[in-house]
């Protein structure tokens, strides 16, 4: 079993997670944002044909490629069962008891019945060593001299392409905001719990949950 675990865990590409930056075990390294939708179906022809170009020119003006990935999860709503009952126990009039109850039994059924799912949004931002850098590394390492230097040095490196990728990430949030288009930057936790839910599918997403930054 512990064998089976690590042979998981090497096929995975994630070095670490810090500092809202997801590094890879090649060097490069990836941004995470998160974003709402656009009920398009519901905008005048014209606003769509409106959005549909400005979309266009969006895409058309990145001079570095992109991952769109929509994630699907079904909600847990024990906690607001609980919460509900809860309530219904703090209330002394009766009549608030038996609206409640039938309320709750209305949800329990209704889960049943359908799962009730939530639909995200999440745009991946790649960022790595041009290839003179990646040269560079090279040949020091070649010569193995000024050690000191090199590790100076590739600190100085991961913060360039730190600042190089946070440059990209505030350009696509600039980008989908003339959409019309709420974006946030995922933090380190939201990271680790994103890949979490992504190497777990079963699990589920409390009502809780909904992030609030984008509503």
């Amino acid at each position: 079993m512990p064998d089976s675990k690590a042979s998981i865990l090497n096929k995975i590409p994630i070095s670490e997670i810090k500092d809202n930056v997801v590094l890879l075990k090649d060097g490069a390294l990836r941004g995470i944002l998160m974003t709402n939708s656009l009920n398009f179906s519901l905008k005048s022809t014209d606003e769509q044909d409106a959005i549909t170009y400005r979309y266009q020119d969006f895409l058309n003006s990145l001079d570095f490629p992109i991952q769109i990935l929509s994630v699907t999860r079904r909600y847990d709503i024990s906690d607001y069962i609980t919460m509900l009952e809860q309530k219904r126990g703090e209330q002394e009039n009766e009549l608030l008891k038996i609206q409640i109850s039938e309320y709750t039994d209305f949800i329990k059924g209704l889960t049943q019945m359908v799962n009730i799912m939530s639909t995200f949004f999440y745009i991946i931002v790649p960022f790595s060593q041009s290839q003179e850098q990646q040269v560079a590394g090279f040949s020091e390492k070649l010569t193995g001299l000024f050690k000191n230097k090199r590790n100076d040095q590739a600190s100085q490196t991961y913060e360039e392409m730190k600042s190089g990728l946070w440059q990209r990430l505030e350009y696509i949030i600039s980008g989908l905001s003339a959409l019309g288009l709420k974006t946030v930057i995922l933090n380190s936790d939201e990271i680790l719990e994103l890949f979490y839910r992504m190497y777990n599918p079963d699990a589920k997403e409390k009502i809780k949950m909904e992030p609030q930054q984008l509503t």
